[in-house]
């Protein structure tokens, strides 16, 4: 879990804000509420973050506002922790024996990073012996939640197999965009 590996509640609190919308600006006292800590340490983790080169701050009128650096050096490094142990990247993780025999679980970029895509390209690409319910009722809990359309893609590992061998040009589609590996190694998926 991300805990073992941030110590601070507190940010664990903000991480998971600011990767659900990392698109968004937030005030001091939004992320007071939403995180449901004291103020102050809201601000000194909030200040520890903006040291680091995690956050940045912009005042408006009286008021401070914070959001998530991207060009922050291990971004895509926590976007895929963050995948990973929140939201629908961990409710996989947690029923993966209930969903089947998986070999992979692939997010694409645009996806994580809460990107507008064409209405074409895949969320989600599953490859294994995948219970088909079992996986359409967690990602209909994920839209439901995010009130976002999933676009996902299951196969088995021979028709992936069979695809990849035959440079199918959907699946290279997948395959050539960003990506993080939710379960499994990349590096099987791709070679």
């Amino acid at each position: 879990m991300l805990k073992d590996l941030i110590i601070s509640k507190v940010r664990v609190k903000l991480l998971e804000i600011f990767f659900a919308r990392p698109n968004e600006i937030y005030h001091v006292r939004d992320l007071v509420r939403k995180t449901e800590e004291e103020i102050n340490a809201v601000r000194r983790e909030l200040a520890h973050m903006e040291q680091a080169g995690m956050v940045k701050k912009e005042p408006r009128g009286n008021r401070l506002y914070y959001w998530f650096n991207k060009n922050y050096l291990f971004y895509p490094e926590l976007a895929s922790i963050m995948a990973k142990t929140t939201g629908l990247g961990n409710e996989i993780l947690k029923n993966k024996n209930k969903i089947g025999r998986l070999n992979f679980v692939m997010f694409s970029g645009k996806f994580v990073g809460k990107a507008e895509r064409k209405p074409n390209e895949v969320d989600i690409l599953v490859v294994g012996e995948v219970v088909i319910p079992e996986l359409a009722a967690l990602i209909k809990a994920e839209e439901s939640r995010t009130q976002k359309e999933i676009n996902y893609t299951v196969m088995t590992q021979e028709e992936f197999l069979f695809r990849k061998r035959r440079r199918d040009p959907f699946l290279m589609d997948v395959l050539g965009g960003s990506r993080v590996m939710i379960y499994g190694e990349e590096s099987d998926l791709v070679s």
